[in-house]
């Protein structure tokens, strides 16, 4: 398989599939593809894997494609203003926030996560299941703005805002914290809780938060008038 990312904010990739070759991909997330792709929808991994999808917010079933006769392409994107991140799994294992997942090769395992403490999953705006990548092959990510990748060594630690963590390594500990004192957390404007995440291992965070960004655009929404044209 070979893969191309194309665009800026609005970004599209774009897989080229030898003939025999499969990749899975959610429900909806297709943009184009060539005339010979075909497309087959099923559960991925049986009934247990999809109903886990669903209790992490994806969808219940998986869609395939397969091109026939030869070499074939399909495409991807998001469903928010983003950038597409390719992570590449060799045996290793991540762990992704629930709707981060656009498509992957064949070998990429999906199931749920639990977070490792109540509070964590409690107040981390995640909820208290997350989604975990195993396997070999690439799969990709769709993060919400503009990507950044880092690398942190044992016990450093990086606090990020809640919900601007799209994964990370499963060597990484991940926790919730209060943002600072009283004052900090009832006047800073940064919400309650921080995500702090502890390494070693790679952490992926996106630069916006999508339900700010629904949020901020609520006061440029036309109002709904009621039935009697009020």
């Amino acid at each position: 398989m070979h893969y191309e990312i194309t665009g800026d904010n609005l970004q599209m990739v774009t897989l080229r599939l030898a003939s025999g070759e499969s990749v899975c991909a959610e429900a909806g997330a297709m943009v184009n593809m060539s005339g010979n792709m075909q497309m087959t929808t099923h559960m991925k991994g049986g009934l247990l894997k999809g109903l886990k999808r669903m209790v992490t917010g994806e969808s219940f079933f998986m869609t395939e494609f397969t091109p026939e006769g030869g070499e074939g392409f399909v495409s991807f994107a998001g469903n928010v203003p983003g950038k597409i991140y390719t992570l590449n799994l060799a045996g290793s294992e991540f762990i992704a926030q629930k709707d981060a997942f656009l498509c992957s090769e064949q070998g990429i395992d999906l199931d749920i996560a639990f977070t490792k403490r109540l509070r964590s999953g409690a107040f981390g705006g995640e909820g208290f299941i997350l989604q975990r990548l195993s396997g070999r092959g690439a799969a990709f990510l769709h993060c919400c703005g503009d990507i950044m990748e880092m690398t942190l060594a044992p016990g450093e630690v990086v606090r990020v805002e809640t919900g601007l963590v799209v994964g990370f390594e499963s060597t990484v500990d991940y926790s919730i914290q209060l943002a600072g004192g009283i004052k900090t957390v009832f006047f800073g404007g940064e919400g309650l809780f921080l995500t702090t995440l502890t390494g070693p291992g790679r952490v992926v965070l996106q630069s916006m938060d999508i339900a700010k960004l629904a949020s901020s655009l609520i006061p440029y929404l036309p109002l709904q008038q009621n039935s009697s044209g009020r």
